[in-house]
C-alpha cells in the first residue's frame, strides 16, 4: 500500500481559536507522533491566534465579507509558491476541512495528479444563512456542497444526525463519523472551586447556569438571555454565567447585566469555569458537533441544547439533559425551570454526563480517522467533470 502522506487544506488553522482550528491542530500533532507526513495549507495574519502544530504553508485569503465575521479570512485560491510546495511534499491523500476557492483548487490538482481526495464536514454552513440575509440563495449553496463533497472518496462528519441531515440535501454515500473527543483529565467534575465561585460573585447555593462559545447572536445567545431571566424571575438563585468573547459581548451585558462574564478563557481556567457551574445551557443550533456541550458533559454538567444536529447526538433527554425546540424559548424557560428545580435529577444528570463524556477520548477517533484514510488509499480515486 503507498506511504500515507497527507496535505490539508483548511480555512482556519491558526488565525482564529475555534473548534475547527483546535481539532485540526489535534489531529496534525496525531499524525506527526504516528510518523505520519503531514503538511498543512491555510490562511495566515501577522499575529495568529495559537501556536499551530506542524507545518503551515501560507494560502491568499481576504476578511470575511460579513458583519461581526471579519477576524475570520476567506482563502481565495492556492499561489505559486503554495502549488511548488505541495507538488514537492508529494502527498498521497489530500484531505479537504473547507470547501472554499483553496479547497476547490486543491480538488483539482488531487484529480490532475490521480491523488486520492477526502473531505471533512466541520461547519454547519447554511444554518448561518438567515443571520446575513442569504436565505434565498439557501439552495445554490447546497447544490455547491453536496457537488464538492460528493467528489470526495470519503466525507468525515462528526456525528450520525449530520449524517442524516446531508442525505436529504443531495450528499452520497461516502461518509463516516469523525467525532470530537475530549480531555477528560482536564474537563473533570474535581475542577470545581467554590472559591472561585465566590469571587464571581455567587452564593455557595445558587444554581449557576451557563454558556460557553464566542458570543456571536447566531449562537442563539438571546434564547439563553431569555431563558434564563424568566426562570430566574421565578427562582432568584439562579444566576448566570457567559463565558467567552465576541462582538455580541457589549449588547448582551447591556441586556443582560446580571450576568458574571468572564471573556476567553482557556485550559485550567476553562475546565475550573465549567465544572463550578450546576447547568450548561446551549441554544445553538448551527454546530455539527458540539464541541463545548462535550467538554461541559465531561465537566459533570447537565445539558440543555438544542434538538439539533450535532448537539442531540451527545444529549439524551431526560438522561444527561435536555433537549429543546430549536428557537422555541418558550420551550427552552420549562425545560430550564425543570432542571433547575430538581437537585436529585441534576445529581443524576452530572453522573450520566461524566459517563459519556469519557467514551469520547481524542487518540482513539484520531486513531479511526487514520484507519479511514487507509482505507481510501485503497479505493479508486473519483472522477467528476469539473
Amino acid at each position: 500500500m503507498k506511504e500515507l502522506r497527507v496535505a490539508l487544506f483548511t480555512g482556519n488553522y491558526n488565525h482564529i481559536k475555534d473548534g475547527v482550528s483546535l481539532t485540526l491542530n489535534r489531529l496534525v500533532k496525531f499524525l506527526e507522533e504516528q510518523g505520519i507526513p503531514v503538511l498543512v495549507f491555510g490562511p495566515t495574519v501577522k499575529e495568529p491566534a495559537l501556536n499551530h502544530n506542524g507545518r503551515l504553508v501560507s494560502v491568499p485569503s481576504i476578511r470575511m465579507p460579513v458583519s461581526g465575521r471579519g477576524e475570520y479570512r476567506v482563502p481565495i485560491g492556492i499561489s505559486e509558491e503554495a502549488k511548488r510546495e505541495l507538488d514537492e511534499f508529494n502527498p498521497t491523500l489530500v484531505h479537504i476541512a473547507t470547501p472554499d476557492r483553496a479547497g476547490y483548487k486543491a480538488l483539482l490538482w488531487a484529480q490532475k495528479n490521480n491523488v486520492q481526495v477526502v473531505g471533512s464536514y466541520h461547519t454547519h454552513f447554511t444554518s448561518y444563512f438567515k443571520y446575513y440575509g442569504l436565505t434565498p440563495i439557501e439552495f445554490l449553496a447546497w447544490r455547491y456542497l453536496s457537488w464538492f463533497y460528493n467528489s470526495c472518496t470519503h466525507v468525515y462528519v462528526p456525528s450520525q444526525s449530520m449524517i442524516d441531515e446531508l442525505k436529504n440535501h443531495g450528499f452520497e454515500d461516502g461518509m463516516k463519523i469523525w467525532a470530537r473527543g475530549v480531555n477528560t483529565k482536564l474537563y473533570s467534575p474535581e475542577k470545581r472551586d467554590m472559591d472561585w465561585r465566590r469571587a464571581a460573585g455567587f452564593e455557595d447555593d445558587d444554581i449557576v447556569v451557563t454558556f460557553v462559545s464566542r458570543l456571536v447572536w447566531e449562537k442563539e445567545l438571546d434564547t439563553f438571555r431569555h431563558s434564563v431571566q424568566q426562570v430566574a424571575s421565578k427562582n432568584p438563585k439562579v444566576k448566570p454565567l457567559v463565558v467567552g468573547d465576541g462582538p455580541a459581548m457589549a449588547e448582551l451585558q447591556k441586556l443582560m447585566p446580571e450576568a458574571h462574564y468572564t471573556g476567553f478563557l482557556e485550559g485550567e481556567n476553562l475546565a475550573r469555569a465549567y465544572a463550578s457551574s450546576d447547568v450548561f445551557l446551549f441554544p445553538s443550533h448551527t454546530e455539527t458537533f458540539g464541541n463545548v456541550t462535550l467538554e461541559a458533559m465531561s465537566s459533570g454538567l447537565p445539558c440543555l441544547v438544542a434538538d439539533a444536529t450535532g448537539s442531540k447526538s451527545l444529549v439524551e433527554h431526560g438522561v444527561n439533559g435536555g433537549l429543546a425546540e430549536p428557537e422555541n424559548k418558550v420551550d427552552f424557560v420549562k425545560k430550564l425551570s425543570i432542571i433547575v428545580s430538581d437537585q436529585s435529577l441534576r445529581d443524576k444528570m452530572r453522573k450520566a454526563s461524566r459517563e459519556k463524556a469519557l467514551e469520547y477520548e481524542w487518540d482513539e477517533i484520531n486513531g479511526q480517522l487514520v484507519q479511514n484514510y487507509k482505507e481510501a488509499l485503497k479505493l479508486p480515486v473519483p472522477q467528476t467533470y469539473l
